[in-house]
């Protein structure tokens, strides 16, 4: 088993967050989040990334609402009471509305900050 290209995982030898470009065998190769020189590891030493760690990293975009974005406070209202329910769906779709939200107004080029 490896890590898909593109994941984000933690070196734990260092405690090192990087980025999978590549595997061959039970070796995968390593790069820091912006670029740089690759390494590669065993794949013995690496774990996945959580999400708290990405977000330290400036990886995971912190889902909070803006100061002045209506939308933002609205969906983020509707996602902390659609996840307090037992409708996973319902929380499910909350969620992927608050995120689509805040990478179109808020992430792509282009769009109000």
């Amino acid at each position: 088993m490896t890590y898909r290209n593109g994941a984000f995982v933690v070196d734990t030898r260092e405690g090192q967050i990087a980025q999978v470009v590549g595997s061959a065998g039970q070796r995968v190769q390593l790069r820091r989040p912006g670029g740089g020189l690759e390494w590669e590891v065993p794949f013995a030493v690496l774990r996945l990334a959580t999400r708290e760690e990405r977000e330290v990293a400036g990886l995971w975009p912190a889902l909070r609402p803006l100061f002045g974005c209506a939308e933002c406070a609205e969906l983020s209202a509707a996602q902390r009471e659609a996840a307090k329910g037992d409708d996973a769906d319902k929380a499910g779709d909350a969620l992927v509305a608050q995120r689509s939200h805040w990478r179109m107004a808020h992430t792509l080029p282009g769009g109000p900050v």
